[in-house]
């Protein structure tokens, strides 16, 4: 049988491959994005289908649209850092046959297998599907990001802002619109320039909390959109009007459950739990530039991962923005490295 592993993410199909049975006689293929999953169905390599659905060029949901639409009878089973209700709803309508968050235990994916009747042991001596993997990645266990660790981190990222959204999709009874995480390495100037691209136009009301844990410590920062403030009101039922100071305490809520949600999901994938500070407020209705000039003595050359959170059909938007220290950067490039 034919086993496609479809995940933008180098590092997620690795580590999907490595969780099948390593006795489970089947050809694995790869593909980075659903316009090569879709190639690779063509080709005869799908005959089972692992399909991540955060991914440039064609997201999961494109591939199983276009599956549906062609007749193509090929099983699909979503593994995602998305795991907010309406996307599995969504996946299993276009015809998954299963759905499994990020990142899937050997246990989960055997018990899975064996209950649609794909599993079966390898004839004694036959390769494993793990044996097929190419070789491991070597890296510089510095300051310096490879490609391969910036993989890594952004895989890190994707499935904790799944958790965090599937969080604030309970609490707004909504769907929240989930991006491919941005992750660089930025010097105090490049850094001002991501925020302000973040968010180019909009006022914005922003809170930062610190977190520190073995080594690595940091900020994460909440940039909220002002505009969004109304549709925000009416998701949460906010009842009465709508003043600064209403408008404070969505924002510390809403902070509260991306925050604390994704640094939570990030320190359980890392091993290393995180202190968190009380969070700071840093201005309400600011310009962009008015936030960088009165915090910019905070920041320094960091590791900052960018997610831009959107509710489906509401004006809704906000960025999160988590900036390591420099110092951390070796720290957590250590980890990813016993990871690989």
């Amino acid at each position: 049988m034919n086993v496609l592993i479809c995940d933008d993410s180098g590092f997620a199909r690795k580590q999907l491959a490595r969780a099948l049975p390593a006795d489970w006689k089947v050809d694995l293929h790869y593909a980075a994005n659903g316009l090569e999953g879709i190639e690779q169905v063509l080709m005869g390599h799908g005959d089972l289908i692992f399909l991540d659905l955060t991914m440039p060029e064609m997201d999961g949901y494109g591939v199983l649209e276009t599956l549906k639409r062609e007749g193509l009878r090929n099983k699909v089973i979503v593994v995602s850092g998305d795991i907010q209700p309406e996307a599995y709803q969504r996946v299993m309508g276009l015809g998954a046959l299963d759905f499994i968050k990020k990142p899937a235990a050997p246990d989960t994916l055997l018990a899975l297998l064996k209950q649609h009747g794909f599993w079966s042991a390898a004839p004694s001596g036959q390769p494993s599907a793990t044996e097929q993997l190419p070789g491991g990645v070597i890296a510089d266990a510095g300051v310096i990001i490879t490609p391969e660790i910036r993989d890594v981190y952004q895989e890190l990222a994707n499935v904790s802002m799944g958790q965090a959204a599937d969080l604030l999709a309970r609490l707004l009874n909504a769907f929240v619109v989930l991006p491919i995480p941005n992750v660089n390495v930025l010097e105090v100037s490049e850094l001002h320039m991501a925020l302000s691209a973040a968010a180019d136009s909009d006022t914005l009301s922003a809170v930062c909390q610190g977190f520190i844990g073995a080594g690595i410590a940091g900020e994460a920062l909440i940039l909220f959109h002002d505009s969004s403030f109304n549709d925000l009101a009416k998701l949460m039922n906010h009842q009465g009007t709508l003043d600064r100071t209403a408008e404070l305490e969505l924002l510390m809520d809403t902070a509260n459950v991306l925050i604390g949600a994704f640094l939570r999901g990030y320190a359980n994938q890392l091993d290393t739990p995180f202190s968190q500070g009380h969070p700071v407020v840093l201005g309400q209705h600011r310009s962009i530039n008015e936030l960088i000039n009165t915090n910019k003595s905070r920041w320094r050359r960091t590791l900052a991962i960018e997610i831009n959170y959107r509710i489906q059909d509401y004006a809704v938007q906000c960025d999160l923005l988590l900036l390591f220290t420099e110092d951390s950067i070796a720290t957590m490039n250590n980890k990813i490295m016993h990871m690989l």
